[in-house]
């Protein structure tokens, strides 16, 4: 005979219903991320065509007779209603094609992925000492409130937001570079070793390696530790503030004084009970810091030359190229999304409420 359950106990689903409901859950998910690329593209190719910059002069130049202008503004389509155009540009793009770009005449895709590999590198290296140096400067500011140790770790945060990257990285490069001569200058590489590695993942420090060229590692190595580092004082400085204000939350929490009254040892209470519970928190920092380094650090980039994905984007912008400003929305809307779908997954692993 069945017995019903207890009124306000919630009863477990049906092990039939599970599998349909995750097939659910992942169809909303992609559902919503398709309808956030479509907007992203709708509202960035708008915008493009809003803005008072005309890419048909920058192929033809200021001196050109009108029939050239109005031939070319033909071939780029730009005389069909805006409409028509977007509706040309969504079937280009249906295909993987998204035209070529007024600044080098390729293909957008293959110039993106020319310049995008750099970027990846300069922000997986910056996120690396950001993470690696904010998460533990954080927790020792939080362990050390009120102390020495605090006001200076608060001190140097504030000034890691305060200061202008760009201003930063030309002191470095005067310091460390003109005077010093510690680090390497503009690029990703001396110009004697360009080229001299097959390309195998874009990721210069991967490839030369790789090929097995340490003189090529080394000389990527100096050129990218000054402007990752200049980048990474300002991940540290959001990231540690970040996990001081979490850690400071647990700290305060009962489970955390009961431990201590049962004499559990410090370290334990702080990473074993404390950092535990505020890992989540911190993995969508991280995830977050790494994802606006993707987008690009324009400033960072045109300070040291690095051919990267900002620079590439700021320079189509300026001429008002939309194949390119749509193609790099739309691989920053990706990377966003697809950056928060990992944070979800991470969730399920370090807290099994969530699952």
């Amino acid at each position: 005979m069945a017995v019903d359950a207890p009124a306000g106990t919630a009863r477990a689903p049906s092990p039939t219903l599970l599998p349909w409901r995750r097939l659910r859950r992942g169809a909303g998910t992609v559902g919503s991320a398709l309808v956030t690329l479509f907007l992203l593209v709708l509202l960035t190719f708008v915008i493009g065509r809003l803005l008072p910059v005309d890419p048909v002069l920058a192929v033809v130049g200021a001196d050109a007779d009108n029939a050239t202008y109005m031939k070319v503004k033909a071939e780029l389509g730009l005389d069909k209603p805006i409409l028509e155009q977007f509706w040309i540009f969504l079937t280009q793009l249906a295909h993987g094609n998204f035209g070529k770009t007024l600044l080098t005449g390729r293909p957008v895709v293959e110039d993106i992925g020319r310049v995008l590999p750099a970027t990846i590198e300069l922000a997986t290296v910056t996120i690396v000492l950001g993470a690696g140096i904010g998460v533990p400067l954080g927790v020792f500011a939080a362990v050390n409130r009120g102390r020495l140790a605090d006001h200076v770790v608060r001190i140097l945060s504030l000034m890691g937001h305060s200061t202008p990257i760009f201003w930063l990285g030309m002191v470095g490069l005067i310091i460390f570079y003109a005077k010093l001569d510690w680090v390497g200058g503009s690029g990703r590489v001396e110009l004697f070793y360009v080229d001299m590695v097959p390309n195998v993942t874009g990721l210069l420090l991967v490839d030369s390696l790789l090929a097995g060229d340490m003189d090529v590692f080394w000389s990527a190595f100096r050129h990218i530790v000054l402007p990752a580092s200049v980048l990474a004082y300002s991940s540290i400085a959001y990231i540690s503030r970040m996990t001081r204000s979490f850690m400071l939350e647990q700290l305060s929490q009962e489970y955390v004084v009961a431990a201590r009254a049962k004499g559990a040892p410090r370290s334990r209470v702080i990473w074993g009970h404390a950092f535990k519970n505020i890992r989540v928190q911190v993995v969508t920092i991280v995830a977050l810091s790494y994802g606006g380094l993707l987008e690009g650090a324009v400033l960072t980039e045109t300070v040291f030359g690095w051919p990267g994905f900002g620079q590439y984007l700021t320079s189509a912008l300026v001429i008002g190229d939309m194949n390119v400003v749509v193609a790099c929305t739309l691989i920053i809307g990706c990377l966003f999304i697809g950056l928060n779908l990992l944070s979800d997954m991470l969730y399920r692993l370090l807290d099994p409420r969530t699952r």
